[in-house]
């Protein structure tokens, strides 16, 4: 790994691990989104797919802004998260349970995401990168706001239809 000797290779370091993060997330949102039992649920990591081909779109437009190859460098951060998504994808478990269990998995993935943007928003805007800030702003919001949408979601239904499991299975054991 080359040396950190300045905020601009620092910039460039974190770019590079979350340009792997979003390739590791568009391999995995399929999955999730195939494993999800619930439609508003499916849509919701179908929608994220697609914003996240944009936010790459985004990344490698900034590499270029920088004058920098378009790469990317293994985040083992992301790929540990997406093993435990995995695991969990396997688990034997009751459908409306592992959907509320896919949301805890893909929240933990948007926060390591908004995270990861908003330092390298952070660094872009210190070092005068305007349009890379910018870029890279619009990729956090999109985070911020699938960060959002899923806590809606698990709040208004799914966490409940979980729960119910949970209530109807102590009436039968009463």
């Amino acid at each position: 790994m080359p040396k950190l000797a300045s905020m601009d290779d620092l910039l460039v370091h974190e770019l590079h691990d979350i340009y792997s993060a979003e390739g590791q997330i568009l391999k995995a949102l399929p999955k999730m989104a195939s494993a999800a039992r619930h439609p508003d649920l499916k849509e919701a990591f179908e929608e994220h797919r697609r914003q996240t081909e944009e936010q790459v779109r985004r990344l490698e437009q900034v590499f270029k802004l920088l004058g920098m190859p378009v790469k990317g460098r293994t985040c083992d951060g992301m790929a540990g998260l997406l093993e435990e998504a995995r695991k969990t994808m396997e688990q034997d478990a009751d459908p409306a349970v592992l959907d509320a269990a896919l949301i805890a998995a893909a929240q933990k993935v948007e926060h390591y995401e908004i995270a990861s943007y908003g330092c390298v928003c952070t660094y872009a805007e210190m070092l005068g990168y305007d349009q890379v800030h910018e870029l890279l702003g619009r990729n956090l919001d999109e985070e911020e706001t699938t960060d959002q949408k899923l806590t809606a979601l698990a709040e208004s239904v799914i966490n409940g239809e979980a729960d119910k499991l949970d209530a109807e299975q102590a009436e039968r054991d009463a």
